[in-house]
């Protein structure tokens, strides 16, 4: 990756009002405004289940840089879960491909950074699963097989219904208790 692109990034970090993030993915800079609270819950409903079901070497963590210099890539999930060593620094960066999964809440103001940019982006980024729960929408996604370049499986739900979650987890996520927007 072109070492001015993550100059630029760090430059536009710095500039951001309180309550904004910015991501990299190539030549283009996402900014995001703070989650509203239905997100904010949907996420916390989420993650109790994958804290009881993760795995003792893997520590979960929101909004930490997944960062991939040699595909042009630095995406910021909601939620991911990393090896403990990894997160054993004072940088707020760390290699994508130590992510055993990407969490995503779908942005109502930019879905598209979801739904289109992620989905591309991760399995470059040697993200084994994406999960994308979208509350306009009232679904649930899971993406998984990467090949390094797509995901080749997608297995879609409804609110209410429950998804099975691959290894290293292994369990059926419940999203009964998930809200949608509106």
């Amino acid at each position: 990756m072109d070492p001015q692109h993550f100059a630029l990034l760090e430059e536009a970090r710095r500039a951001l009002p309180q309550g904004f993030k910015a991501e990299i993915s190539g030549d283009i800079i996402v900014m995001m405004v703070s989650p509203s609270g239905i997100h904010q819950r949907n996420l916390l409903i989420v993650r109790r289940q994958f804290d009881a079901n993760a795995p003792a070497e893997l520590l979960p963590s929101e909004n930490t840089d997944l960062i991939s210099p040699q595909v042009g890539k630095s995406r910021n999930p909601d939620l991911t879960y990393l090896p403990e060593q990894v997160l054993e620094t004072t940088d707020n960066q760390v290699p994508a491909e130590t992510a055993a999964i990407a969490v995503e809440l779908v942005s109502p103001s930019n879905p598209e950074n979801d739904w289109v940019g992620k989905v591309r982006d991760y399995p470059l980024m040697g993200i084994p699963l994406y999960l994308l729960i979208d509350a306009r929408q009232k679904t649930v996604t899971l993406f998984s097989r990467p090949d390094g370049t797509k995901y080749h499986r997608r297995e879609d739900i409804e609110f209410g219904e429950g998804i099975r979650i691959p290894e290293p987890f292994d369990f059926e996520l419940d999203t009964s208790g998930l809200l949608p927007y509106g």
